[in-house]
């Protein structure tokens, strides 16, 4: 197989320019239909992919996505439609689509634009961009050396394979308030997972490791070495028996945790009262000494952006503050609904951090003392709307500190809000991999179902 013969996920930088002319076009055309106000968002996106299993290539897939996408209001009235041909011809179609729904849909007195004095008309450079210079037969020398690495021992009887990625995209969103920005991004990553067998039966883990720079990357030795390690650290696992123990949620596995309390004060839970912590401004939702913030104009960050999915300008801002719910993460229409103010979080948050309370994973094991350390959980047993949860596990066994035996096949079970103001420790073995970072999160005791 030949190299590739220029970067795999590097977009021309004159594509920012065009991509503008693009939704400008659009939102003159959607004036000329008769739109009293529009806002259009264009993303382009391109990479390469690749995938091994057993020392073998199984997909090669380098992709070229792109998508323009309307909305119109007729005063209150609103219409969306999109189109992936960026002729002028499809994209007035688009229009023509979007405002015969408009013609037809009841009015909202929400809805509708930012105004101009909301808008982020200076948008910061945060190093979002950085391609990585790969060719096809290097990434797929990489996948089978990470795979290599995760097969070298003879209890791995299996691989699901190796994978590398590597992406670029640019994102545009303009609208008729007179906002018009745009920037650029890239995501790279590596991941392996592989089985291994003993007398006991057979477990599966994985690794991964994603970033926007390359460079920054475990290396694909260090991946298979990690998903090795996790795989054979699982064989012998047993069922715990049934009782109340402390819990410690492993970084990875506390990341979800904390997403779940996002979700419960995100704008559209609330204003649907599909969130327990509904009317919930000023109370304690974690214990004293806490900060849940988020840092969206962190350089180089999986989850900064400049400007929200509303084009008002992100911020630094804390929504928990010595454990006190001080603010909610609200779009634009969510901020309307509830008759408060947006915080720059139309499309989600960015960059979220919860504080540590400066102990090491180790640290928060002897803390936990006799209990089980959480590494794997499954299921949709999350109930937002009450805060019950109840989910499967899988971890290990931990006695007087110390790791003892891995555990499989038990439900932890509780409710979100006695979870969170139970939390007894933060660690700083910080999972900054994806957009929640956080470390190990120790939880007073909770039921759990096993034999």
């Amino acid at each position: 197989m030949s190299d590739h013969p220029r970067p795999s996920a590097d977009l021309d930088p004159n594509q920012l320019n065009a991509a503008k002319d693009t939704v400008a076009f659009v939102l003159e055309e959607a004036r000329r239909q008769g739109a009293s106000n529009a806002e259009v968002g264009l993303s382009l996106s391109q990479g390469l992919s690749v995938d091994v299993r057993l020392g073998e290539v199984e997909t090669v897939e380098f992709h070229r996505d792109r998508g323009v996408s309307v909305t119109v209001y007729f005063g209150h009235r609103k219409g969306q439609a999109s189109t992936s041909d960026d002729r002028r011809e499809s994209l007035c179609d688009a229009v023509r689509a979007a405002c015969a729904i408009a013609r037809h849909t009841e009015e909202d007195p929400h809805a509708g634009i930012a105004d101009a004095s909301l808008l982020a008309h200076q948008v910061p450079n945060l190093d979002l961009y950085h391609p990585w210079t790969l060719t096809t037969d290097q990434a797929i020398e990489q996948a089978r050396r990470c795979e290599a690495v995760a097969r070298d021992d003879a209890r791995i009887v299996n691989s699901e394979g190796a994978s590398l990625s590597t992406g670029a995209s640019l994102y545009v969103l303009g609208t008729s308030a007179g906002f018009l920005q745009g920037f650029a991004g890239t995501h790279h990553s590596r991941s392996c997972a592989v089985v291994a067998q003993d007398e006991a039966g057979m477990q599966r883990q994985f690794w991964y490791d994603s970033g926007r720079r390359a460079e920054r990357l475990a290396s694909p030795e260090q991946v298979g070495e990690k998903a090795r390690e996790r795989t054979l650290a699982r064989l012998g696992a047993e069922v715990p028996v049934t009782g109340e123990f402390p819990l410690l949620f492993s970084a990875e596995m506390a990341s979800g945790l904390i997403g779940h309390l996002i979700g419960a004060i995100s704008g559209g839970s609330l204003y649907r009262r599909a969130s327990f912590l509904c009317d919930a401004l000023g109370s304690r939702v974690l214990p004293e000494g806490f900060r849940l913030g988020e840092r969206p104009l962190m350089a180089a960050g999986n989850g900064s952006t400049p400007f929200d999915g509303d084009g008002l300008p992100t911020r630094d801002q804390d929504f928990i503050e010595d454990g006190e719910l001080k603010g909610y993460a609200l779009g634009l229409y969510a901020a309307r609904r509830l008759g408060m103010s947006p915080t720059g979080n139309g499309g989600g948050v960015h960059n979220v951090i919860l504080s540590d309370t400066g102990e090491s994973q180790e640290a928060l094991l002897r803390r936990l003392g006799t209990g089980i350390l959480v590494t794997e959980v499954m299921g949709q047993g999350v109930n937002l709307v009450t805060g019950d949860y109840s989910r499967g596990a899988a971890g290990f066994w931990v006695e007087n500190g110390v790791i003892q035996r891995p555990l499989q096949e038990f439900t932890i079970a509780g409710n979100l809000k006695d979870m969170f103001g139970g939390v007894l420790g933060s660690g700083t073995d910080v999972d900054r991999r994806g957009n929640i970072h956080c470390g190990s999160l120790l939880l007073s005791p909770m039921k759990v179902a096993g034999r």
